[in-house]
């Protein structure tokens, strides 16, 4: 009961606030309190627990000491530096990095081998630019063939179609069926541009292949000049004798 009455007491009792910053001081920002006080006088104090440490370590110092980084450190302006050791790498653990190195080199041509390939077969090579034209020949037995030839009424097809190497229909088939696609101009423009975009992404993957195809060669050498064992010299095979035949 004695409790219940005491909550009820403090629910009606005066709120207590703190005491803010008077105005001719308010250029001097918030008025500092008891706890703000009790933050700034502990890290005072640490801060000087930790000078006095480091005062009484220097005191007690032994000037015979030694410690093994003193040989790496050297004093530069006041300031201790350590010395950069420069690792001594063995023709050994040299050769294992090489083939490390051709290994991930290999593994990224391969990946890149796959894209290319893939991109191919979406793209089918359709009148890629940097691919050599075909050459499809037309053989005749009289000069006067060759002269009154026209390869559009030879492939019966329509004189804007001859350029074409894929999607080629014939005059019988413009005539009888209707021409599916899109006419609309602008997604027409927007799908060769996003092929020519393929294209272009296609000719950088193969330019990137053939450069990782050069650096593993160029490493797989060096590798092979770091090899101390003693090679064998391969001759070539004569008219009375193989190249694997007993010579004395």
């Amino acid at each position: 009961m004695a409790a219940a009455f005491r909550k009820a007491a403090k629910s009606r009792q005066r709120e207590h606030r703190e005491r803010s910053q008077p105005g001719f001081r308010k250029h001097l920002g918030l008025l500092e309190k008891k706890k703000d006080y009790k933050l700034r006088a502990d890290d005072y104090r640490k801060k000087q627990e930790y000078l006095r440490a480091l005062r009484k370590k220097a005191l007690e110092k032994n000037p015979d000491e030694f410690y093994y980084k003193m040989t790496r450190v050297k004093l530069q302006d006041g300031v201790h530096v350590i010395k950069e050791t420069k690792e001594e790498v063995t023709p050994e653990q040299l050769k294992l990095m090489r083939t490390q190195d051709i290994k991930y080199i290999e593994m990224k041509r391969v990946a890149e081998a796959k894209k290319i390939e893939r991109l191919k077969a979406e793209l089918h090579l359709l009148d890629f630019q940097g691919k050599q034209q075909n050459k499809h020949v037309f053989f005749f037995d009289t000069k006067k063939e060759v002269e009154q030839f026209d390869i559009a009424t030879h492939l019966r097809t329509a004189p804007e179609l001859v350029d074409r190497v894929f999607n080629r229909p014939t005059i019988e088939t413009l005539q009888k069926e209707k021409v599916k696609g899109v006419n609309n101009q602008t997604r027409l423009k927007r799908i060769a541009r996003e092929r020519q975009k393929q294209y272009d992404c296609l000719t950088q993957r193969i330019e990137r292949e053939k450069k990782l195809f050069v650096i593993a060669q160029k490493i797989q050498t060096r590798k092979d000049l770091l090899d101390k064992t003693r090679k064998v010299k391969v001759i070539s095979g004569e008219r009375w004798m193989a190249a694997w035949g007993l010579r004395r």
